[in-house]
């Protein structure tokens, strides 16, 4: 039996099991949707790539001869191959599947982005089941592993083999109670300055914030320090103390408390918000679909 260097382009796989039934490059030509000169043209390729005229013919039609007879076998096993895994590729259905996914989101994307992204899996995937993780310097390995599926946010030290997609901007503002006895309606750099501050230590976002301090040699007076976003809402609120942060999380806080936002008048670098995941996993079914919907309701917002 000749020796196959490489396998066969799958349409040429395909023209050969056709042919093989129907015995006839008419039929074939017909049901691959081709015209004559192309399938010929195909079979005079698959024999070249074979080393075999693979069909010979006779009165009854196109004979296969024996090399064709060992091949059939090996042809039809690759193509069902390439159509079970076509058919999984595209066979992650939401409304059915059970499947945990884990995220990785920095503190602010628990209060900005989780609540919406539930709220659409109990509507849409109710079988899903959502675990979430902290941003941190295991981050990149956990998505090489497969242990996270993806991690959103500004996490710009993620190395190579990551893919990332921007869903929106972020810039900066100052949060104020609205009844502060000393901020009007906007908040000037010299008020900035003379007033106290409550610090924000959670965030990937806050080296821009102290770079943006340090460049204009700025000292905030701290008068307290919390580790998440947790109470900040209250504490803002029933203060004369102001809080910097980023415009999204800035934004969700002061609804349900009524605050005043304040576009921030330290220039604070601007970042981006996006949603990584690894190259392994760029072509799974279930990550593609979590991408897709984090994609629709995020981006741009």
């Amino acid at each position: 039996m000749t020796k196959i260097d490489s396998l066969p382009e799958p349409k040429l796989l395909l023209l050969f099991d056709v042919l093989y039934d129907t015995r006839s490059v008419t039929r074939t030509a017909e049901q691959l949707g081709q015209s004559q000169p192309t399938i010929s043209l195909w079979l005079g390729k698959l024999r070249e790539q074979l080393g075999d005229p693979l069909f010979v013919r006779t009165p009854t039609g196109m004979a296969p001869t024996p090399q064709a007879d060992a091949l059939i076998t090996p042809c039809r096993e690759v193509l069902e191959s390439l159509r079970r895994l076509t058919a999984w590729e595209i066979g992650f259905d939401p409304a059915s599947a059970q499947r945990r996914f884990r995220l990785c989101l920095s503190d602010a994307s628990h209060i900005t982005l989780l609540p919406k992204t539930l709220e659409y899996l109990r509507n849409h995937a109710p079988g899903i089941r959502l675990e979430v993780a902290r941003i941190d310097g295991n981050t990149e390995r956990a998505l090489e592993t497969g242990e996270a599926d993806l991690a959103i946010g500004f996490v710009p030290w993620l190395g190579g083999g990551i893919y990332q997609q921007v869903l929106f901007p972020q810039d900066w503002v100052c949060l104020a109670s609205p009844g502060h006895p000393r901020i009007g309606d906007a908040l000037q750099l010299d008020g900035y300055v003379r007033e106290g501050h409550v610090l924000v230590s959670a965030g990937t976002g806050q080296k821009l914030l102290e770079a943006a301090l340090a460049r204009h040699a700025i000292e905030r007076q701290i008068f307290l320090e919390l580790p998440g976003f947790l109470g900040l809402g209250a504490v803002v609120g029933n203060t004369d103390l102001i809080a910097t942060l980023p415009r999204h999380i800035g934004e969700t806080l002061a609804r349900p408390h009524g605050l005043k936002v304040h576009t921030c008048p330290l220039p604070i670098e601007t970042f981006l918000v996006k949603q990584h995941w690894h190259a392994r996993y760029h072509q799974d079914p279930g990550n593609r679909w979590l991408r897709s919907t984090i994609s629709t309701l995020f981006q741009g917002s």
